[in-house]
């Protein structure tokens, strides 16, 4: 049964002139660590970037015996944060300190593809997204419970809901995979990209109450009312400019940001999609990843801000 974490520390934190600033609020000592190395509390840097290993040089699965250096991401969602991305050998390297649940529920090295949702299944953010936060701190292990469903509207985001593309219940398969990872670690967020389908359906106008009420929902049915929750915007691709109903998820997403507790936005802008006009490309997945986990950091950051800093 998984349970809050139960080392907490207090911290401390530096202005550029030096000010000391005690922390008006506690976080678990895996994200602060993660936060400290990342520069976005005063501290010593880690050494840089964790190991990588090319197929055939993969060491043992290591979890880590203490549950807070194990940081849990559920990924939610459809395609985009599924990946649709295109795969080569170096998608199948591994970093001993990125694990990934599998189907079977165990816990295997990251590579991609991460979800198994559709066999169109390719490389995501996921990776990446773990990788920069591995980077950041040398103390800690990521682990990625992949539950995003291809083609899924918002409505089969909720309890007993069912999913037909994908044979599936994307919430209850969510908070299933999800409690059975957090036997070894802490949920440390929710990554989210969702929305090209319900801007299809022209669902825009009930949205963001949707979304409001689903980070809710995951944070009490999973325990962690402090996880942070951070949100993805749909692809902007030249050659396909957005209509009302786009522009209307997009307005959703950035103001179910701002309402909800611990939250935070990524924009797409920049990034390109493949050849069908709907999936971001390799390059771009990688890059988004990347963008997500500097969103985390930054809203971990912000949570635990001092009010008088």
């Amino acid at each position: 049964m998984w349970r809050p974490a139960s080392r907490r520390i207090m911290l401390r934190r530096q202005d550029s002139e030096g000010a000391d600033f005690g922390m008006n609020r506690t976080i678990s000592a895996a994200v602060t660590a993660l936060m400290l190395v990342a520069g976005l509390t005063a501290g010593p840097a880690a050494a840089e970037g964790g190991p990588e290993n090319m197929p055939g040089d993969v060491p043992g699965v290591t979890i880590p015996a203490n549950k807070d250096d194990f940081l849990i991401f559920l990924l939610a969602g459809q395609s985009n944060m599924a990946g649709r991305g295109g795969l080569s050998e170096a998608d199948q390297a591994v970093n001993p300190r990125i694990l990934m649940l599998n189907r079977e529920g165990e816990w295997v090295h990251a590579r991609d593809p991460v979800h198994y949702d559709k066999p169109i299944a390719g490389v995501g953010l996921a990776r990446s997204f773990a990788a920069e936060l591995a980077d950041a701190a040398m103390t800690v292990t990521i682990g990625l419970v992949p539950a995003a469903c291809g083609g899924s509207p918002i409505a089969t985001w909720e309890p007993g809901a069912y999913h037909e593309q994908t044979d599936s219940h994307p919430y209850d398969d969510a908070i299933e995979r999800t409690r059975r990872a957090l036997q070894d670690g802490i949920l440390a967020g929710i990554l989210w990209h969702q929305g090209e389908s319900d801007a299809r359906r022209n669902t825009g106008p009930v949205y963001k109450d949707k979304l409001v009420a689903l980070a809710e929902r995951l944070r009490g049915d999973l325990e962690a009312p402090d996880a942070a929750f951070i949100i993805g915007q749909l692809g902007h691709f030249e050659g396909k400019p957005w209509n009302e109903a786009r522009q209307t998820i997009n307005e959703a997403h950035i103001e179910a940001a701002r309402e909800i507790d611990h939250a935070g936005f990524v924009s797409s802008y920049g990034l390109r999609a493949k050849d069908d006009n709907t999936h971001f490309n390799t390059v771009s997945l990688v890059d988004f990843g990347k963008r997500y986990a500097r969103k985390y950091l930054q809203v971990m950051s912000e949570a635990n801000r001092p009010e008088e800093y």
